[in-house]
């Protein structure tokens, strides 16, 4: 009885379910009671046991429906004008239709055995593994291996035996493909639905972000909401971190009291990793409007993790954006401050004059500037010297920068006159880099 059930779990998974060992313990101690011969108990019962939340019911609900409706053929079996079947090499008049082979696979068909041909497909379905599919160009492969479980060989030398007389076989054979592959595909999109979602996730999270489709907005909003909860999780709070090699003498001595002070346990010392203050320069430029939309979001949804955050955004000039963030949801926030300011020819001199004027006083030692821009000012005055005073002032500076290093410095780009005076210079140009530079400033405190 606990063999569908493991399949079930694991398409229930697939389908975004979270259900823990305990969990499935208890669906199949559940499921021993009430049976499976009420399919509308069964699936109250389980829903009681695996389902939670009200997004959970729902998934709950459709994935029972397409698992445990895939016994059944969607349509009637094909008839011929002569219902009785011819008898077949190998098959007396008496013998069962409900076994392998192509001679019993050849009378099921003629006869409508609907029951039958489902029971012999998911017995060959096992025996090819199909629940082990994960790919939509997996499907042929599969159907083929199922039909050859079930006989499909010896179907074929049936046909080519009766030759002209084998009209209704033909159509059969037509009709269980067609059966079998929709068979597969239901199988796909059980199983496979979850770890087909997560190929997708890890390739928007490797591709440019000025190359995302807008058709893939949606889901990179949720990778980024998703990204930024488990960081703020991890570093939402003030931590501590032992620094080893450097004995905590006090501590330890109090610590080992129970054996006269003899230090068998050691305490070393710690230091204290407080949340970082960021400030957020943006270039809302044309050509790296889109990386900045992302890097705002993924910022404002860690704002757990971080004890203060400023935002600015400029392309010929610079403006503080953190109230218009603050106010709006971030869905209609990011658009206002693009369409107010975004879009235009970037000039960095222009917008570092800018800010110096109006917000240097907010640097501190404890502060750390994140500028996101490709550096290039269309060779206008960068104010070289305006950065130096920000480094100054700052705890650091950090640059990403969209373009790959080795068109740095070319054109109108001014990166090799910036990059001394930062502490850290990277490529930043997909989801999968963004994480690993805020995970690391998280980490060591910025």
């Amino acid at each position: 009885m606990r063999g569908p059930l493991l399949d079930f779990f694991r398409a229930a998974r697939s389908a975004g379910l979270r259900i823990s060992p305990a969990e499935s313990i208890d669906a199949v101690r559940a499921v021993e009671v009430v049976g499976f011969d009420e399919r509308e108990r069964l699936r109250d019962t389980l829903g009681l046991v695996l389902a939670k939340t009200l997004e959970e019911k729902r998934q709950f609900e459709s994935c029972f429906d397409l698992f445990f409706s895939r016994d059944s053929f969607r349509a009637e079996v094909p008839a011929g004008p002569d219902s009785s079947p011819p008898a077949l090499p190998g098959q007396s008049g008496g013998e069962s239709a409900g076994g392998g082979g192509g001679g019993a696979l050849a009378r099921m068909l003629l006869e409508g055995d609907q029951a039958g041909l489902a029971a012999v497909m998911e017995r060959a379905a096992v025996a090819i593994g199909l629940s082990n599919i994960t790919l939509f160009t997996q499907v042929n492969l599969f159907t083929r291996r199922i039909l050859e479980q079930m006989g499909l060989q010896a179907l074929e030398q049936e046909i080519a035996r009766q030759g002209e007389a084998a009209g209704r076989l033909r159509q059969g054979r037509d009709w269980l493909r067609g059966q079998v592959r929709d068979f597969v595909q239901q199988n796909l999109q059980l199983f496979a639905e979850g770890e087909n979602q997560q190929y997708r996730e890890r390739r928007l999270q490797q591709t440019r972000l000025t190359a995302i489709d807008r058709r893939d907005h949606a889901r990179m909003r949720l990778l980024v909401r998703a990204m930024a909860r488990r960081l703020a999780t991890q570093y939402g709070r003030n931590r501590k971190r032992e620094r080893r090699g450097v004995l905590d003498t006090r501590r330890t001595l109090r610590r080992n009291m129970g054996w006269d002070a003899v230090p068998f346990l050691t305490v070393w010392k710690q230091e204290r990793i407080e949340k970082p203050r960021l400030v957020v320069l943006c270039d809302v430029s044309g050509s790296v409007a889109a990386l900045s939309q992302f890097l705002l979001l993924f910022l404002y949804s860690l704002n757990e993790a971080l004890s203060g955050l400023r935002s600015f955004a400029f392309a010929g000039e610079l403006i503080e954006v953190s109230n218009i963030l603050e106010r709006e949801p971030i869905e209609r926030a990011i658009p206002a401050v693009l369409e107010k300011i975004g879009f235009g020819s970037s000039n960095y001199g222009n917008a570092l004059a800018d800010f110096e004027r109006g917000w240097m006083q907010i640097l501190d030692s404890r502060t750390t500037v994140i500028i996101l821009g490709d550096g290039r000012g269309n060779r206008n005055d960068p104010r070289v010297e305006i950065l130096k005073r920000m480094a100054d002032r700052a705890k650091q500076i950090i640059w990403l920068n969209p373009e790959v290093r080795t068109v740095w410095g070319t054109g109108d780009s001014d990166m090799p006159r910036y990059a001394p005076h930062c502490r850290i210079t990277a490529v930043c140009n997909t989801l999968q880099h963004l994480e690993r530079i805020i995970s690391d400033l998280l980490r060591d405190g910025a």
